[in-house]
């Protein structure tokens, strides 16, 4: 081989490397996000699900990139029209649930033929915050705690009235859960929402009512009820008397509405990981961290604000609430949970 064809050979691969880098490039991938973020809440405006969203969506707007974090609300069928339409989606993380007790665990369970999977259809961001459930006794009734009124249920022949929110509802099935764990005589009343309930329990029309901590707290502030045990691992910082229902007897009882965010399924790691950390950003301003703990709610744990902390503790809750209807002989289509 003479010099010059030597020569010739060994410029190629290099005339080949800068014939590559002149050749135009792809289009690079865009930055997430690259428009708007929708966090759709299946609810009407104004509860707390809307509530937690719309303190989340500044925070979070700040922490992509100033793109704007939009608040929408899907109501309908009990939070499945808002759900659903997450679920089907674009995967590219620019459209969130704003998922509760409803559309994540309790439809799944009493509603057949769910046009959605929340394990399978949608992916867990971060667990927001909770409100915990607590037993709520009527004025009128002569009891302390807990164990007083499992025992005058008991003691009378037709057992006591307990409201809930709503057959198939978080507190109806938090109730079924308390009569397993007792063995009280406690007799399901369903009301249509805290709202009917509240006058009916101050009344004494019903003789407890299993109620959301935010909305039970004035209620025995005002000496118009008393809450006799709150569903958190903890006492609540707002009223450091009352005993949780673990330390009433009744290990690992805990039940809460709770607020996370999900994307659809199939949303690429880094945008999971974008949207998580600008929620837990979010969550740590004080501002926020006030609003949401003030009338009794919590900020999720630091690992439940993670999508693997999240996922488990959907789980959990997907296990507690079937257990719950199987106790109260609940079918699917029967009720439409909330």
């Amino acid at each position: 081989m003479g010099p010059r064809r030597r020569s010739l050979l060994h410029a190629a691969p290099a005339a080949a490397a800068a014939a590559a880098l002149a050749l135009p490039r792809g289009p690079a991938l865009a930055a997430f996000p690259d428009r708007a973020v929708r966090i759709v809440v299946p609810y009407a405006p104004g509860g707390n699900v809307d509530v937690v969203a719309r303190l989340l969506a500044p925070g979070m707007s700040s922490r992509l990139g100033g793109q704007p974090v939009v608040v929408e609300n899907r109501v309908g069928a009990g939070g499945v029209v808002g759900a659903e339409a997450v679920a089907r989606a674009r995967p590219d993380g620019h459209t969130l649930l704003a998922g509760s007790n409803g559309p994540l665990v309790i439809n799944p369970v009493l509603q057949a033929n769910l046009p959605y999977d929340p394990l399978r259809d949608l992916a867990p961001v971060a667990l927001a915050s909770r409100v915990p459930q607590c037993l709520v006794a009527a004025r009128r009734l002569p009891v302390r705690d807990l164990a007083e009124l499992v025992a005058l249920s008991k003691s009378r022949a037709n057992g006591l009235s307990v409201g809930s929110t709503g057959s198939g509802t978080v507190t109806h099935l938090t109730l079924e859960r308390l009569k397993v764990a007792t063995g009280a005589a406690l007799v399901h009343v369903p009301y249509r929402g805290g709202g009917v309930l509240a006058p009916d329990l101050v009344g004494g029309v019903v003789d407890a009512a299993m109620f959301e901590f935010n909305t039970a707290l004035p209620l025995h502030r005002a000496g118009e009820a008393r809450i006799l045990a709150v569903a958190s691992a903890a006492r609540s910082p707002l009223l450091p008397e009352v005993p949780t229902f673990i330390e009433s007897g009744l290990p690992g009882f805990l039940a809460a509405s709770f607020v996370g965010l999900l994307a659809t399924a199939g949303t690429p790691a880094e945008a999971i990981e974008a949207l998580r950390a600008a929620a837990v950003a979010a969550l740590a301003e004080p501002a926020v961290r006030t609003r949401l703990t003030e009338t009794g709610g919590e900020l999720a744990a630091a690992e439940e604000q993670t999508p693997a902390g999240f996922g488990a503790f959907l789980r959990a809750e997907l296990d507690r609430a079937r257990e719950a209807a199987a106790a109260a002989g609940l079918r699917p289509s029967e009720v439409r949970g909330g």
